[in-house]
Parts: C-alpha cells; structure tokens; sequence
C-alpha cells in the first residue's frame, strides 16, 4: 500500500465494512481526551495529510468509499468544541451530528460536497465538522 493511500484510508480503516465513514470518524474519537487546541491542532493536521494524500491518488474527482482521512479531520474538528461538562456524552453527541450532518448532505455541506476534486472531497466533512462544532458550542451555552 503506497503512503497516500495508506492516509487517504486512516491506515486501512477505510477498508472495513459496513459504514467505512463511520469507522473513519471512530478513528479519531480517542483525541477528545485532549485538550480543544490539540484536537484542533490534529483536525488541521489530519486536513493537509488528506489534501496531501488525495493528490497524490486518482481517487480526487468521485469521494471514494475507502477515502475516510476526510471523516477523521471533519469529526476532529467537531471533537474540538464538546463542551466539557457534556463529558462522554459530549463526545458521542459530536459523533452523531458530525456523522448525520455528513449522510444527510444538508445546505452549505451539499454545496460542499458538489465541488470538483479534493476540495469536494475534504470540504463537506470539513463543514459538516464545522457545522456540529457550532451546535456543540451552541449546546455549551445552554448548560453553562
């Protein structure tokens, strides 16, 4: 397996089946026991490694099953707000909008989504990160 291949499937994990998003997503979840600005720090880092990657391979003009680097920056950016007194629970909430926000597709992740090459591919999860890091943050106002 070459180098951007083995990124581009979060060190294989993208091979395994059902749902190889969901398992892209899982891989990262072990990063919300750090503190917000290495979370954010390893969703920056997990973006270039998937532009990286994803230039690298003929995978950049279809969003590939097996490509989930893209679902691991896009849940690292949504682990980054949990708010911290929603503990565990805070962490599969972001789970669970990051990956709803990435199947269902909806407004600016769609959009996203329809954009030609890496950015289409990187893009919709980096904003569907996003968009469950506001709810999250929006949620931590409502309990703090």
């Amino acid at each position: 397996m070459t180098p951007a291949r083995l990124v581009a499937s979060g060190l294989g994990i993208g091979f395994l089946r059902p749902a190889p998003g969901s398992w892209g997503s899982a891989l990262v979840l072990p990063l919300a026991l750090l503190p917000g600005w290495a979370i954010l720090l390893a969703a920056a880092l997990l973006t270039a490694a998937g532009f990286w990657a994803l230039a690298r391979l003929n995978a950049t003009e279809e969003d590939p099953g097996w490509v989930v680097v893209d679902e691991a920056a896009g849940q690292a950016l949504a682990l980054a707000f949990v708010p911290a007194a929603l503990g565990v629970w805070g962490v599969l909430l972001a789970f669970g909008l990051f990956r709803l926000l990435d199947i269902l597709k909806p407004g600016p992740v769609g959009w996203m989504d329809r954009q030609p090459g890496a950015l289409g591919v990187m893009g919709d999860d980096l904003v569907a990160g996003g968009l469950a890091a506001a709810l999250l943050l929006g949620i931590g106002w409502g309990t703090a």
